[in-house]
């Protein structure tokens, strides 16, 4: 070492630093890559992943070959820093080396490199497995011997390194995921996602079409109002039944219909006769099971029932859909019946709106656990019929009851905007 002139010795111990700045940033940029993004450029045939992959497929033998790599070039730059202190100052140069050299290697081969890799790790990950690849090859038997001893140690602790990671997502991850995306996908798709990840968390109890308020047809009706009806519908599918929906005999297409009553070859019993047996839902039956369900029975339509077998409601295809991309012919924020804007803030509503279309059109958080209209909440919130002038502030909205008839909240005023409650203990 003392033959060595001191220009080699500075050359090297530059070299050993930015071997260990290699070692060190490369380790966090492997091991901060986005594992879904590597999926995907693997499938692109992208080299750099495809190694990249390979290498973090079991991270115990990547990070025993990084850290024998970056502890072997620390332990020699140490040395070479103690014979150049040593050689330049004496024997009380080797504190001061210490100090230095960990200040150099704290700095450049530690903080600036990792850093780097974990904003860019894909920029210092993909190059870096070019590099690791033969050089796992070349040292395994050092990384086997070193991982022999590690692994056995972690199985020890009950951890198996051999196992790997899981990586599935939550559904409340892949929520905070799309929500992240960011301008990365736009306002109306993220919207979508996010009703899609919510179709299991909603029954068809929450979207029906209530019992009283189903259009059909009634075998029993006078033939002249039976016919007026199947002209003048806005339904292509209708319920047929005798007497109430409790006795339905299935449902008709308007378009098997309407040839026949041109060609004025339909009757009751031809009617009936073309009636399709009804589909039962369970009203907690989740959306996505029932999108589901539609496909296999190729239907679009049901009825849903309770668990005592009673029609509660009707459900379709397109309401299911709805959930998903929004209102088919209207815009749910402008043109809804139920709400007549008032005022700012300020809308007159339909005791009988649904809670969700509620939340949905004038961005409101009502809870959506309990009943399903908003007449229902306020029952169940008041545990009484409210006279008119009657006010309640309703999960932090003002809410003033404007007209009631019979057992129904028929009409109110909603303040659309939440305020704040306080509390005597703030």
């Amino acid at each position: 070492m003392d033959d060595i002139p001191l220009g080699v010795l500075f050359g090297a111990l530059g070299f050993l630093i930015i071997l260990s700045a290699f070692f060190s940033g490369s380790e966090t940029g492997l091991m901060t890559l986005n594992r879904y993004r590597l999926r995907h450029l693997v499938r692109a045939r992208h080299a750099g992943a495809t190694r990249a992959q390979k290498l973090l497929e079991r991270p115990d033998r990547l990070i025993g070959l990084i850290l024998l790599g970056n502890n072997f070039v620390n332990i020699l730059a140490s040395t070479l820093t103690a014979v150049i202190a040593v050689r330049l100052i004496g024997e009380a140069g080797l504190v001061i080396g210490a100090a230095i050299l960990t200040i150099v290697i704290l700095v450049f081969a530690e903080v600036t490199p990792k850093t780097l890799a974990a904003l860019h790790p894909e920029r210092v990950a993909f190059p870096a497995a070019f590099i690791y690849g033969p050089l796992m090859w070349l040292l395994y038997p050092m990384v086997w011997a070193v991982n022999i001893v590690a692994n056995a140690i972690l199985k020890a602790f009950g951890v198996r390194p051999e196992e790997g990671t899981i990586d599935a997502l939550s559904q409340e991850e892949l929520r905070t995921v799309v929500l992240e995306a960011g301008a990365m996908i736009p306002k109306r798709h993220q919207d979508m996602l996010l009703n899609i990840l919510d179709l299991e968390n909603v029954t068809v109890e929450d979207i029906m079409v209530p019992r009283k308020d189903i259009s059909g047809i009634d075998l029993e009706d006078d033939w002249n109002t039976i016919v007026q009806q199947i002209i003048s519908s806005p339904y292509t599918r209708l319920p047929v039944f005798h007497g109430s929906i409790d006795n339905v005999v299935g449902f008709i297409h308007l378009r098997r219909v309407l040839p026949l009553l041109k060609r004025e070859q339909l009757d009751r019993e031809t009617l009936e006769n073309l009636t399709r047996e009804p589909l039962f839902i369970p009203e907690n039956t989740p959306l996505n099971r029932q999108l589901l369900n539609f496909q296999r029975e190729r239907r679009r339509v049901g009825l849903v029932v309770d668990e005592y077998g009673d029609i509660q409601g009707l459900v379709t295809l397109e309401d299911i859909l709805e959930e998903v991309v929004g209102e088919f012919t209207t815009d749910p924020a402008t043109n809804i019946s139920d709400f007549t804007l008032e005022g700012d803030g300020v809308y007159l509503v339909n005791g009988t709106a649904n809670v969700r279309d509620l939340n949905r059109a004038l961005s409101m958080e009502l809870p959506t656990d309990g009943p399903k209209t908003l007449n229902g909440l306020v029952l169940e919130y008041l545990e009484d019929i409210p006279e008119p002038g009657t006010s309640l502030l309703l999960s932090g909205y003002p809410i003033e009851i404007v007209q009631t008839k019979g057992n129904l909240v028929k009409t109110l005023r909603v303040h659309a905007t939440r305020r704040r409650v306080i509390h005597p203990a703030e």
